[in-house]
């Protein structure tokens, strides 16, 4: 694709604030608008506006636009896949839901370390996959990916037909605990494979930035918007298929289609400046975490307290930009093989917590704790 941006079926206008009620008018006029200025690429799933994404796709883009005019990606919900045959059977509904014999891209979708050993390895998900992309109705075939880089080199190494891996990649993320977007993103090229980018402005932060990077960035390029900035990040990567962006208003798709018409290509001193941002971002959290070092291995056996308060901490700072979800919630795996790697006892947050600056961060830890257990 020469035009790389993908419009997330995610953040669809909805009526009455119900979300499985999309509004129909609206986002025909959101799909139009963005075919209208050269963009093809799609991207919906199973799940996406209580399961009704994929059919609103179908009634404002398949029904209304000719099938060699667009690029349609979809995702099989590995998690709810019980049998080997629900695996084909999902597939083949799926397609059904979009009103298309064939898909441009199937991911198997939110997959992690668990989830890939437990369902995808027994239940031959890739395998059936595989066949159907033999079949020729599967043309690209990849998963979305929500786990630490050891978990993707594993995959990828088990499974070099993939043809692409979607991951969370930001400048934000570019080196945080959990989601580690560069170290993911070195795992999939070094395999050979292609990388679609979700969240590359994090769920809004990245359009609000602290003052002391907003400054620097109109000294550099005055009248440049941050959230172009953030995008020019994730356009500079090579191997890029596409970068999605959920879009919810006409506005937001003229101004996300413009950034990517007019391209100008971060120098590496400034890509440099907004990795070493982070700290600044952290500080404007409910935690001020702008400095880790106190919080580091003071759990018990080790365990990186400031890794759990850090992720959290990425949670707050998207919810207050109104957010209702965030990649961060997807690594509630990571953080109970965490707890077991370092021996940590179930009841350890019912004890006092002192940082390495004798500061009782007990409440703190609780709450982060509280919110990755309840998913």
């Amino acid at each position: 694709m020469s035009k790389k941006l993908g419009f997330g079926m995610m953040r669809l206008p909805v009526i009455g604030g119900d979300d499985g009620n999309v509004d129909f008018d609206k986002t025909c006029v959101l799909v139009d608008t963005f075919m209208e200025r050269g963009f093809t690429y799609f991207d919906t799933s199973f799940v996406y506006h209580n399961c009704h994404s994929e059919e609103i796709t179908r009634r404002t883009v398949v029904e209304r636009y000719p099938r060699d005019s667009f690029t349609l990606a979809t995702k099989l919900p590995a998690f709810l896949i019980e049998l080997e045959e629900d695996v084909e059977k999902t597939f083949h509904q799926q397609c059904a839901n979009l009103g298309v014999d064939y898909l441009d891209y199937y991911l198997l979708h939110n997959i992690n370390g668990e989830l890939y050993s437990q369902k995808l390895v027994p239940l031959h998900v890739f395998e059936t996959c595989a066949r159907l992309k033999k079949e020729g109705k599967i043309k690209n075939l990849g998963f979305s990916f929500h786990d630490v880089p050891e978990q993707l080199d594993i995959i990828l190494s088990e499974h070099p037909e993939v043809d692409f891996v979607q991951i969370v990649l930001n400048y934000y993320d570019w080196t945080s605990s959990w989601i580690q977007s560069k170290n993911c993103y070195d795992i999939i090229r070094k395999h050979g494979k292609q990388v679609i980018i979700m969240e590359p402005v994090k769920g809004g932060i990245l359009a609000n930035p602290p003052k002391p990077l907003s400054d620097e960035m109109q000294a550099l390029h005055p009248g440049m918007s941050p959230a172009s900035w953030a995008i020019r990040f994730a356009q500079g990567m090579d191997g890029v298929l596409a970068i999605l962006s959920g879009m919810s208003t006409p506005e937001q798709v003229i101004e996300n289609t413009a950034l990517f018409d007019s391209s100008l290509p971060l120098t590496d001193e400034e890509r440099q400046i907004l990795i070493n941002s982070a700290p600044l971002y952290r500080a404007l959290g409910q935690f001020h975490l702008d400095d880790l070092e106190p919080y580091k291995g003071i759990g018990p056996g080790g365990f990186p307290v400031d890794e759990l308060l850090s992720t959290y901490n990425s949670w707050l700072l998207q919810k207050s930009r109104g957010a209702a979800v965030c990649a961060e919630q997807c690594y509630t795996p990571h953080y109970k093989r965490l707890l077991k790697k370092h021996n940590v006892p179930k009841d350890w947050t019912k004890q006092t917590i002192l940082n390495r600056n004798g500061q009782d961060i007990s409440e703190m830890v609780r709450e982060a704790e509280a919110y990755f257990l309840q998913f």
